[in-house]
C-alpha cells in the first residue's frame, strides 16, 4: 500500500514540475493521474496551474502580435502600472 501512495502522491514540487512539462512534452497516463489528484486536493498547486495557464496565454498572444510586428513594446503607463503593482508587493 505504502508503494502505492508514494507512485500516485506527489509532492509540490514535482507537481508543478509536470505542470510546466506538459506546456511542452505530453505526459504519461501515471503522470496525468498523479496531477489530477494532487491538483484535487492542493489548492496551491491548483492556483499555480491556473496562473502557469495564464502566463503562458499571454506569452503566445505577445508572440503572435510580436510576429504581426503590431506590438511596439510596452506603453510607458503600461510600465508604470507594473512597478507601481511591483512596489506593492
Amino acid at each position: 500500500m505504502k508503494k502505492l501512495m508514494n507512485i500516485f502522491l506527489l509532492s509540490c514540487k514535482k507537481a508543478t514540475e509536470l505542470i510546466e512539462k506538459r506546456e511542452i512534452l505530453p505526459l504519461s497516463t501515471t503522470e496525468k493521474v498523479q496531477l489530477k489528484l494532487h491538483t484535487s486536493m492542493c489548492n496551491a498547486c491548483k492556483a499555480y496551474e491556473k496562473q502557469s495557464k495564464t502566463i503562458d496565454e499571454a506569452l503566445s498572444e505577445w508572440l503572435k502580435k510580436k510576429e504581426k510586428k503590431e506590438d511596439k513594446g510596452l506603453s510607458g503607463q503600461a510600465k508604470s502600472n507594473i512597478i507601481n503593482k511591483l512596489k506593492e508587493n
